[in-house]
């Protein structure tokens, strides 16, 4: 095997679990931003339900 690949594997592992980590994180954050969004329609569509509950009462 060459030794000049097995004196930067070490670098290769940590460039390896860095981009791993990025990758997770991207993966989370998107995530997270998918279910805000989802959930602040969730809560438009509940109010105006309830708001046409309300005039339906009031008519």
């Amino acid at each position: 095997m060459n030794r000049l690949a097995l004196e930067n594997f070490p670098l290769l592992m940590y460039i390896l679990a860095a981009k791993t980590l990025i990758l997770c994180l991207a993966f989370a954050g998107v995530k997270m931003y998918r279910s805000k969004k989802i959930e602040e329609k969730l809560k438009r569509e509940r109010e105006e339900k309830l708001k046409k509950e309300a005039e339906k009462k009031d008519e």
